[in-house]
């Protein structure tokens, strides 16, 4: 194991090491591209070619914690070395409908200015329209009733009528389309890999990317799992009314995402930040009204909480949580609403505002537990995303512990992440975190967990 201090020349021994172990292992593949056609076009009698593509066994960008300086090999994909200077083998394809820029610790992304709010909207209007056209186009909508099949005549009626919505505006755009009202569509390319010898040979991300359609989460068995807590005494005293949006939210979840738990992960996280812009939108409303100063440090708790959102977010993303454009649509109105709810709920009681997020969070907790208790050796075969690897595993854990203001900072968390088990542990310890703080907001012990960590904490001038 390599150690965490290196000298400037040991530092730059090491990173040419490491850059010539990455071009040794690589391994060429010729690349054939298929395309997709869209429904009511004539197949192309020719097949697109596409330039000659490199799979790598270990990844071409090494990523080095201590300074974020990187080896460019000209290769899409990415090693990391964490701060103990261990290799940590990343996931080299990102499935995510938003990368490269829109992906952290991109060097393209940190720190970029946006435009204003009309390029902005313009763009993503033109972005969100395409992929609408293309979800009816490319009927899109076939993965989650392949995922959800009818069981019933009811489910069988209702998928028909369905079919037809989708036919119907699939027909609409391509009269709109013949009529130059829209743009021509082109066909979605797919990749097949092929050998020298011309055999079919999946690379990595057509491999990663079926292990990730096989996960499984059952409704009932997160249900199950949440009254045994219940039992257990660990249930989240609530309202009732409070309790009936918490239920109605979940039966949502299980309808909109059965047999699609990285998509409704991907949910749970969008909506999941939204408390936390909330409380801070809140207390600094009531600092500029001069109503309560005594809110500086829970607005950085409620940052760093968010902050851990946005990480979980995007892992979710980079495996492809976010892909269908219903999934986007239920997911950023839904976060949209929620934020709203919550303003409300919080400028007439904070308690009950963090109540209903430690539900929320409750249920998080269960619904990841079951889902690595049930896919466990799935998950250790899959390599994490690298930003999971940054966030848990680099040098730099910024705020990374503010939000767990119940763990003593003597003796912090320092999770692993070799794989996506572990990556999915670390969410759900992160989880089980958040909601020991939304209950220690509403009992006021949060006052002593900001003491308590003060006076743990460096001191000056002593």
């Amino acid at each position: 194991m390599l150690p965490v201090t290196l000298s400037q020349k040991q530092f730059t021994s090491w990173r040419r090491s490491a850059q010539r172990a990455i071009f040794a292992s690589r391994r060429h593949l010729r690349v054939r591209a298929v395309a997709q056609i869209p429904k009511g076009q004539n197949e192309p009698k020719t097949e697109a070619n596409v330039p000659e593509a490199k799979a790598p066994m270990v990844r071409g960008t090494v990523f080095f914690t201590t300074s974020l300086d990187s080896v460019s090999t000209d290769e899409e994909c990415s090693a990391f070395i964490d701060r103990d200077g261990e290799f940590v083998e990343v996931l080299c394809c990102d499935y995510g409908f938003r990368t490269g820029a829109s992906r952290m610790y991109s060097k393209d992304a940190d720190g970029r200015i946006p435009r204003n709010a009309f390029q902005l909207a313009w763009s993503n209007f033109q972005q969100e329209l395409l992929a609408l056209r293309q979800s009816f186009r490319f009927d899109d909508f076939a993965v989650i009733s392949e995922a959800n099949p009818p069981r019933s005549a009811l489910g069988r009626a209702a998928y028909g009528v369905g079919q037809a919505v989708v036919d119907g505006l699939g027909a609409l755009d391509r009269a709109l389309e013949k009529g130059q009202v829209l743009d021509k569509l082109r066909p979605r390319p797919i990749t097949i890999d092929v050998n020298g010898d011309g055999s079919k040979l999946l690379n990595e991300c057509t491999e990663i990317r079926a292990k990730l359609k096989q996960l499984k989460l059952s409704n009932k068995a997160v249900w199950d799992r949440e009254h045994a807590r219940e039992r257990a005494g660990q249930a989240v005293e609530t309202p009732w009314f409070i309790k009936a949006v918490y239920l109605s939210l979940c039966v949502l979840l299980d309808v909109l995402f059965e047999n699609r738990p990285i998509q409704r992960f991907w949910f749970l996280e969008t909506v999941a930040r939204m408390p936390y812009f909330s409380y801070i939108s809140m207390l600094h409303l009531y600092e500029s009204f001069g109503w309560w100063r005594a809110g500086a440090e829970l607005r950085k708790i409620h940052f760093a909480e968010e902050w851990n959102e946005l990480h979980h977010l995007q892992i979710m993303e980079s495996l492809g949580g976010d892909q269908l454009w219903f999934d986007r649509f239920c997911g950023l109105h839904a976060a949209v609403v929620y934020y709203w709810i919550l303003l409300g709920l919080y400028f007439f009681s904070p308690e009950l505002a963090y109540n209903f997020s430690e539900l929320i969070e409750a249920h998080a907790v269960d619904t990841y537990g079951e889902f690595v208790d049930a896919n466990e050796e799935q998950l250790k075969s899959l390599p994490p995303p690298l930003v999971a690897a940054m966030y848990y595993r680099s040098q730099d854990l910024y705020m990374f512990d503010s939000f767990q203001t119940s763990q003593p900072l003597r003796n912090p968390r320092r999770p692993t992440c070799k794989n996506l088990y572990d990556v999915f542990c670390n969410i759900r310890d992160d989880e089980m975190e958040h909601v020991k703080t939304m209950r220690a907001c509403q009992d006021a012990t949060v006052q002593q967990d900001i003491v308590s960590r003060r006076e743990e904490g460096p001191r000056i001038g002593l």
